[in-house]
């Protein structure tokens, strides 16, 4: 079961909040990145399918293909990986709520009782657009089934946090009782497979704005981080909060471990093979 209560999860958030600390979200692919994230201090560790195929070396994006069962994925990374070597702070299970294949109420209390302590709805329909988009709404797989999926995590009185890129997004799951809202910028810049196209800096801005604005009245009590996009690291983070400084953290997923791992893996091995082998006889 769960380690960590709902009320238990908002209070430590709001704490941070209130103290002027930045909150924190790793969201990690693997036991190791996941432990060290929890060791460095991160308020809360997200894993799903996204996470997964990011440490195999592939693009995150990869989680939006019909490669593998996300939720199988996800459940499995938890109970095998995750939850038996984090213990600092909660661990949250990203799932696909739109998954016509489950019943996902009966899910989510299966996840819960794996020990994750929250859910959030990742991968999410937020970041399909077009043709596609408008045919997964159409045939009842669409934004509103992750709206329903989290609203009934939050009557169960469990932990819940949300992907959103729009202001009626944001709302819908304000409206469903979330607890945080994380206002997405779309794949990150950077790296080995970051995305060369990346919402620029006054669009992102613009959509933070916009959404604050929009919770401001009835829903300010609510956490509300930022993901993706161009910010990769502390530094990016800390000037987007010089432009809109209402955010209260930020959700790592490839600063959180792709980057670190691709910056510092190069570098040991290049060490361990500039060391000279002495002269043999």
């Amino acid at each position: 079961m769960a380690k960590f209560t709902r009320a238990e999860i908002n209070a430590r958030l709001k704490t941070e909040r209130d103290a002027g600390r930045a909150v924190y979200d790793a969201l990690c692919g693997t036991g190791i990145t996941a432990k060290m994230a929890a060791r460095g201090g991160a308020d809360m560790i997200t894993t799903h399918d996204l996470a997964y195929f990011r440490m195999q070396g592939l693009s995150s994006m990869a989680g939006y293909l019909p490669i593998g069962d996300a939720n199988a994925i996800t459940l499995e990374l938890g109970e095998r990986s995750l939850i038996n070597v984090v213990s600092e702070c909660p661990v949250m299970a990203g799932l696909l709520c739109v998954d016509p294949t489950r019943d996902m109420h009966r899910f989510v209390d299966r996840v819960v009782e794996a020990g994750f302590d929250g859910i959030m709805n990742c991968p999410t329909m937020a970041l399909i657009d077009g043709k596609f988009r408008s045919d997964l709404e159409e045939t009842g797989m669409g934004f509103q089934r992750e709206v329903d999926v989290l609203a009934y995590a939050s009557s169960r009185d469990i932990f819940t946090k949300a992907f959103v890129t729009t202001t009626d997004e944001a709302l819908a799951m304000a409206d469903a009782g979330v607890d945080n809202l994380i206002v997405h910028f779309g794949n990150s810049s950077g790296g080995t497979i970051g995305s060369s196209t990346v919402l620029d800096e006054g669009k992102t801005i613009d959509r933070t704005a916009t959404i604050l604005d929009a919770l401001s009245a009835k829903y300010s009590d609510r956490i509300v981080t930022c993901h993706g996009g161009a910010i990769e690291n502390p530094d990016d983070f800390a000037a987007f909060l010089n432009k809109e400084p209402r955010l209260d953290g930020y959700v790592g997923g490839s600063s959180a471990e792709r980057f670190p791992i691709e910056e510092s893996v190069p570098k040991v091995t290049q060490a361990f093979k500039a060391v000279h082998l002495p002269k043999r006889n």
